[in-house]
């Protein structure tokens, strides 16, 4: 019973060091290109892919099953969209930069900054066949982008990207309203004060001739004595 027992802990531990030594399976697209043999296989670099962490557009090109191992930076670019933004990269050799990889690993690098569906547009030629092909994230594609917080333990109480784009936004106009409040005010003072000073410049102007008319009359009066 014991030796059971035994060689039954044994395999336990065989089978939970193969699960743990074992690499996650990326979720990856696999698109035909025309109707010949090269194809592109699509996805994140690292999946599950975060908000915040470095990542990358992953293509591995294959002619049939061998890999395409001789394009140049700039034969492929990865065109990357969410929402109603997108930039346009350059998809380069993996092994190329000394990190290892697998041969046909062309990767195109860029920070996810926001939670959510991505799409992968690649586009170049490969031995002088057009490439056109695109791909969105989703249950049956490659990872959507996911929220750090989402993924962190213990919990993170902090407002998440959009809630902090929310209220950046919403502080902005009250600090717009409040300077345009301060220069409408500004405004009618100036009005104010513009409007005192000619008041002021017409009654010393009034006063000036008054006294003007008062010195004339005495002088008047004193010929007319004479």
């Amino acid at each position: 019973m014991r030796t059971t027992s035994r060689g039954l802990m044994v395999a336990a531990g065989a089978t939970l060091a193969l699960a743990l030594s074992a690499e996650p399976a990326l979720a990856h697209t696999d698109e035909p290109v025309g109707g010949g043999d090269l194809r592109l296989v699509i996805g994140f670099g690292a999946e599950p892919a975060y908000v915040g962490q470095p990542n990358s557009v992953q293509v591995h090109v294959f002619d049939g099953d061998e890999p395409v191992t001789d394009l140049r930076p700039g034969d492929l670019q990865a065109d990357v969209s969410f929402g109603d933004a997108s930039a346009t990269i350059d998809l380069e050799p993996y092994a190329a930069l000394g990190t290892g990889g697998e041969p046909g690993d062309y990767r195109a690098w860029f920070v996810p900054s926001q939670a959510g569906d991505y799409t992968f547009r690649i586009r170049g030629t490969v031995d002088g066949e057009e490439v056109d092909e695109e791909a969105t994230s989703g249950p049956d594609t490659f990872s959507e982008v996911i929220d750090l917080a989402e993924a962190s333990f213990p919990p993170i109480d902090a407002p998440t990207n959009d809630e902090l784009a929310t209220r950046i936004a919403r502080d902005a106009e009250r600090i717009t309203d409040a300077v345009g409040a301060a220069e409408a005010t500004a405004e009618t003072a100036a009005d104010a004060a513009a409007s005192a000073r000619t008041t002021a410049l017409i009654a010393i102007a009034v006063g000036a001739i008054g006294v003007i008319a008062g010195i004339a009359g005495i002088a008047a009066a004193r010929t007319a004595r004479r």
